[in-house]
């Protein structure tokens, strides 16, 4: 149960499991360029998770655990690609990226082609 009562959909916090998600990406991407991008990312996403407890729409446990989901998610993200892309592909230059999609109860895929 969320602490406003809303409804039972507290655990983990969506919000900040993307929020942490998106800030080990930026820190990912940009940590040779300059440690300051993850920096940021990462005060915005602890921002995100304080803001769903000050809002009553989240426990402390639940912010804590959508950190933690989303910065895991990406780190897995980040070890099992080069593995797939090394026994899928080989070699070859990859052209066409194909997706899944999950929004608002929705299933989909993406799909992205260079020419």
């Amino acid at each position: 149960m969320r602490p406003d009562g809303s409804d039972p959909y507290s655990f983990p916090s969506g919000h900040t499991a993307a929020a942490f998600a998106t800030a080990e990406f930026m820190r990912q991407e940009y940590k040779d360029v300059s440690p300051w991008y993850g920096v940021g990312a990462y005060a915005m996403a602890a921002a995100t998770g304080y803001l769903r407890m000050y809002n009553d729409k989240h426990w402390a446990g639940d912010v804590i655990a959508g950190a933690g989901i989303g910065m895991m998610s990406t780190r897995l993200a980040y070890w099992i690609y080069p593995v797939i892309k090394r026994k899928l592909f080989k070699d070859k230059p990859m052209n066409t990226v194909v997706m899944p999609t999950y929004q608002n109860g929705s299933f989909g895929f993406g799909l992205v082609h260079r020419f």
